[in-house]
This record gives C-alpha cells, sequence and structure tokens, in this order.
C-alpha cells in the first residue's frame, strides 16, 4: 500500500512515524516532509497547496491513501478536489465545508450553539458595525476575548484586560491586522479554568477517541510572553479523568459528530477539539480539523494500535469495526526553537545530535544544507520522551535535550511542571 503525507511539520513526521509501524506493508511518501521524515520515507519537494502536483503525485506513485496534516489545504478544499479529480484514491481529511469548524470561528459557534455543545457566549461583527461591536463589549466582563474569523497563522486571538485596548484592538484587526481572516470577527466571554485538547479519527458516522493532551502557547516559562504555535506538550492530563472525559464525549464529541451527520457534512479524518475545563465542566474553544502541533508529537507515542488499520477504516467508512489501543506510559514533547521565536529568528544552523539522543527526535523546522541537518524554522525540534509517569518522562525529554545542540537554541524549562504540581508529584 502506498500511502502520501501532506505536509512538512513535525506533526507530519509524527503522523508518518506512527503509520511506518503498521504491519501492512507499505511505502510513505511525504510532500514536501523534512530530513526526519527522509529517515523512513520519500520526500516529495512542493508546495502542501499545489493541488496539481499532488494529484500528479498520486498518479504517479500509484498512492491508495492521502493523509492531509495541515489546515490550510483542507480549508482550501483538498479533499472536494481529489474526489472529483483522483476518485479511487482514500483521503483522510474533511470536504471544504468540514474544514469551515476551523476556517471559520463564526461558522464553528454557529455549529456548536445550534448542536447544543457547550461554549463561550459570542457574536460575530464585521467592520460595518464596530459601534455595536464596541457596544457588545461593553456588556461583557473582562478579559475581552477577540477572534479573526479566518485562519490567521495561530495568531488570529487575543485576549486583553482594559476595554479601550480591546476597542482599538478590534479597530485594528477590522483594518487589516490579520489580513482578510479578521473581515469578520468573534467576540466572545472568557473562559476561566485550564485547557486541554482531545482528539477523534471519525468517519463522519463513528470516532475512535485518540490520547488526550495539553500543549503550552506562550514562549517563556511560566507560561508568559509572546503565544506560539506550541513549545511542547504532555499526554495523559491528570485531570481529565474517567468522569470528566465521560462529559467530553457525551456533550461534545458525540454531539459534535451528529450535528456533522444531521448537518450532511462529508467528513473523514481528525477532530481536534480545544477545551477549557471550568471546575468539571468541559467548554469548547475551537475546532480544528486536523491535528495539532506539538500535540501530535506526544499523542502518537501512546497509540499501540495499528494506526494505518485506522486510518483505512475511517475512509471506508467502517470505523465502528476498529479498537483504538492506548499505552499506559506518558509522553511529555519539548520544542526546541530558535531564538527570538515568535518573532525575527536566524536560521541555517547546523544541528549537532548524537545518533542515539535518548528520546524521539521529531523535525519541525529543518533542512539540509552544506551537507549536513540545519535550523529552519521557528520551532526546529520536538524532542518526544515515553516513560511510565510524567515525571520521568520529563526527565528524560530534558536529558535528551541537552544532547542537541545548534547555535540560539531556546526550549521552555517548565513543560508538564504544572501538572506535576496539579497530581502532587513535584
Amino acid at each position: 500500500m502506498s500511502i502520501l503525507v501532506i505536509g512538512g511539520g513535525g506533526r507530519e513526521h509524527a503522523i508518518a512515524w506512527k503509520i511506518n509501524q503498521s504491519r501492512i506493508e507499505h511505502n510513505i511518501f511525504c510532500l514536501p516532509g523534512n530530513p526526519g521524515t527522509a529517515a523512513f520515507a520519500t520526500n516529495i519537494p512542493g508546495k502542501v497547496t499545489d493541488f496539481e502536483l499532488v494529484k500528479n503525485t498520486v498518479s504517479a506513485k500509484d498512492i491508495d491513501l492521502v493523509v492531509v496534516g495541515p489546515e490550510v489545504p483542507l480549508v482550501e478544499g483538498i479533499a472536494d478536489y481529489l474526489k472529483a479529480e483522483a476518485p479511487s484514491v482514500k483521503v483522510i481529511g474533511p470536504s471544504k465545508q468540514g474544514a469551515m469548524l476551523e476556517g471559520s470561528k463564526d461558522f464553528a459557534k454557529d455549529f456548536m450553539t445550534r448542536h447544543g455543545i457547550p461554549t463561550a457566549r459570542y457574536a460575530t461583527f464585521t467592520a460595518k458595525r464596530y459601534d455595536r461591536a464596541c457596544a457588545f463589549l461593553k456588556e461583557m466582563q473582562p478579559p475581552y476575548v477577540l477572534k479573526a474569523d479566518g485562519l490567521a497563522a495561530g495568531k488570529g486571538v487575543l485576549i486583553v484586560d482594559d476595554l479601550q485596548q480591546a476597542e482599538s484592538l478590534l479597530k485594528d484587526i477590522f483594518d487589516g491586522k490579520f489580513g482578510a481572516a479578521g473581515d469578520k470577527v468573534v467576540i466572545e466571554q472568557f473562559l476561566e479554568g485550564i485547557e486541554m485538547s482531545a482528539f477523534v479519527i471519525t468517519d463522519g458516522k463513528d470516532y475512535l477517541l485518540l490520547p488526550e493532551a495539553k500543549d503550552y502557547k506562550r514562549v517563556g516559562d511560566g507560561d508568559t510572553g509572546l503565544n506560539t504555535g506550541g513549545m511542547g506538550s504532555v499526554s495523559p492530563v491528570c485531570f481529565a479523568d474517567g468522569p470528566f472525559m465521560e462529559k467530553v464525549r457525551s456533550r461534545i464529541i458525540e454531539p459534535t459528530i451528529a450535528g456533522i451527520a444531521k448537518d450532511g457534512i462529508d467528513y473523514k479524518g481528525f477532530i481536534f477539539f480545544g477545551l477549557m475545563n471550568c471546575k468539571g465542566d468541559p467548554y469548547v474553544i475551537e475546532y480544528n480539523v486536523r491535528m495539532g502541533d506539538p500535540e501530535t508529537e506526544s499523542v502518537m507515542t501512546r497509540i499501540s494500535s495499528d494506526l494505518l488499520e485506522h486510518l483505512i477504516a475511517c475512509a471506508d467508512g467502517t470505523l465502528a469495526e476498529e479498537t483504538i489501543e492506548i499505552s499506559e506510559k506518558a509522553a511529555v514533547t519539548v520544542i526546541m526553537a530558535s531564538g527570538g521565536y515568535p518573532e525575527a529568528y536566524q536560521s541555517h544552523y547546523p544541528i549537532m545530535a548524537p545518533k542515539e539522543p535518548g528520546a524521539l527526535v521529531f523535525h519541525c523546522g529543518t533542512a539540509y544544507g552544506d551537507g549536513c541537518v540545519v535550523t529552519a524554522g521557528g520551532r526546529v525540534l520536538a524532542v518526544t520522551a515515553n516513560a511510565p509517569d510524567i515525571a520521568q518522562a520529563r526527565e528524560d525529554a530534558y536529558d535528551a535535550v541537552g544532547n542537541i545542540y545548534f547555535e540560539d537554541c531556546y526550549y521552555r524549562n517548565d513543560i508538564a511542571s504544572d501538572l506535576l504540581s496539579l497530581a502532587g508529584e513535584e
């Protein structure tokens, strides 16, 4: 069987790594992939939004299954395109309509409201309704949450404590701060609690629940500084116990999938539920229509069953026949980033690491240069360790990080320490 994984980051490296463990005979291609995926897959240069290249690759390489990693090609309709242009290939990724759950926050909030899925109070505005938007802000209690409606590379959410600042930032968004993504803005109630993420694979009727995770968005220790794409992750999450996850299943996951079916949405792929635990009750902050990064780098290492078998069943609509197996081991992922990220940073520094660094190393932003692997992004490597508990996994991950070097390297020192404190292990 031939599989094409679309994407070139740590998420796609982790997914391809897990697929490569399948007992099904397979060949893996990655477009574009990275130096990490090159160890076991064939990389194909190109852009993930070059649909004609994807179609030609499917034809030339006799691809049986396409797994779409990033959100942009999904929102732009790659699943619909392949259904029309290469109908024999199986695709893991929702239709363009289904991808609107991530591509439009207004669409997602309306979907949640119609299907009774718990989320924060909200209203959506355009620039023409700026005055009404300011009036709505005055009805809210700080902090104020402003969300650009469309995709904004993870930067389209602003949380501010001051009303005047919120009004000023709202104007900035309407004036183009986030480009076309900010043509509409969702203003919503701030939810007080602790965040986590749940993940499923669904064929639009049934689902498999993957391991949950928690990620760390702020660049600095103690959740300080600017937001990033994620500086690390941990799985499992100590407060996501049986009773809490049953609430997630019954109040959020199952109503979401039932809503997808009721609305006639073609959806075969992953759903990422960004959740807030508010005093023991889960609320949806956001949907993503793909796996998260760096959560995937922790989650994939805890799936014991055959991911490729699950993905085939998803594409075939037979997911009800599948059973997922989850490892009892914990996973901790630490992102090694370029100094200066998420703002300006330098690249093309050689990466020096032993052949056996003591943990899994997924490539997020790397390239080949000068006869070696070099840095090529803000987030460079995702170092993941598995151990019987979070404390040991955390220690092993940081030990491995200490064995890897590139100039101007930066990483947080406190990934997973908050969960150890909650669990009374620190």
